[in-house]
């Protein structure tokens, strides 16, 4: 029986009437060729048969994913996105590929000073974990491509991300509270911080007009002047004192018991409080905490796969891809009548 022919890229380019020069870019990810021919080119490449080159190894390559991060969300100590970097590259290196963190500085961002992982090309790809401007990005767009943004997005549909589904665990854990007869209830999270703290308020804000309960824009309870400049929280005097909080993270959650009960309160006998990540570290936490468990697995591995594909040239899905979570029960939350 013959050996079926390996499919070229002079293939490709004489079905569509195209150089070979343009496929190859198409394929590699590179400039020069428009998004809608790119994924022509892709789609007949995976037709037709054609082997994609994973570029890891490869003469040329780096064999490194970039992983940038804003200082300002970034400490050893008790981070989030250090826990999520550590699955992150995880999930890159069961792939093959090694991971190069570097942070942004405030001042780089606001000056828009691209990464030195980028202009030093030090990296294949990179991923931006934790929110930049729209400006950052948008500047960076102009003369790179191979990124991917995870854990925000911005109004550019062009633009790949990865994300929790934050808007609809919202109004999941909203909705429990709802079903455990809580009534007023008020959110905590400053609304422009964060893309995720604006779709979880909104989630929120979903189950709570369904049901038929008041939630004003202006009873939101703010807990930071910036993105990662936390304040202490200005809570309801006695007389208004919800009967729960749901917070936008669970950081923010374990500060609000500690500053509750400072005031007196007891969680959940008195308020119930709920988070939003299910990481806290062990000096962080409290009482055990109702929350939205995400599966930094999951997450990492999308990540991991969508950037491989966008160095590697392999077709994928362009857009915003959303991660799932579900809700964790514990004992911050009681039940009412």
């Amino acid at each position: 029986m013959a050996q079926k022919k390996e499919v070229r890229l002079s293939d490709i380019a004489e079905k569509l009437g195209i150089s070979t020069v343009t496929v190859s870019k198409a394929l590699s990810n590179k400039e020069g060729v428009g998004d809608e021919l790119r994924e022509q080119i892709k789609e007949l490449a995976v037709q037709m048969g054609y082997k994609f080159k994973s570029t890891a190894g490869a003469e040329g390559s780096t064999s490194n994913v970039g992983i940038i991060i804003p200082a300002r969300f970034f400490s050893p100590d008790a981070s989030f996105y250090w826990y999520i970097f550590n699955h992150l590259s995880k999930a890159l290196l069961e792939k093959g590929w090694y991971s190069i963190m570097e942070l942004v500085s405030d001042e780089d961002e606001k000056a828009l000073i691209l990464p030195r992982l980028i202009t030093d090309k030090k990296t294949d790809g990179v991923i931006f974990l934790g929110q930049l401007s729209f400006e950052y990005i948008k500047n960076l767009a102009k003369t790179y491509s191979n990124f991917v943004l995870m854990d925000y997005y911005i109004p550019d549909p062009e633009i790949d991300c990865i994300v929790n589904d934050d808007y609809y665990n919202s109004y999941l854990i909203t909705s429990y509270l709802i079903s455990m007869g809580h009534k007023k209830i008020q959110y905590v999270g400053k609304f422009n911080a964060t893309t995720s703290i604006q779709d979880r308020y909104m989630g929120f804000e979903k189950a709570m007009h369904e049901n038929g309960l008041d939630c004003p824009f202006d009873k939101i309870i703010d807990d930071r002047n910036a993105p990662a400049e936390l304040i202490k929280m200005k809570l309801p005097p006695k007389d208004q004192m919800p009967t729960a909080f749901v917070c936008n993270c669970d950081m923010i959650a374990s500060r609000l018991i500690h500053q509750l009960t400072e005031e007196g309160y007891k969680v959940p006998e008195d308020v119930s409080v709920t988070g939003y990540d299910n990481f806290l570290s062990e000096e962080e936490k409290t009482v055990p905490l109702t929350t939205i468990g995400v599966e930094p697995q999951i997450l990492c591995s999308m990540a991991a796969e969508l950037i491989i594909n966008k160095i590697t040239g392999k077709p994928y899905i362009k857009g915003r891809h959303l991660a799932t979570g579900k809700i964790i029960v514990r004992d911050s939350v009681k039940a009412i009548k």
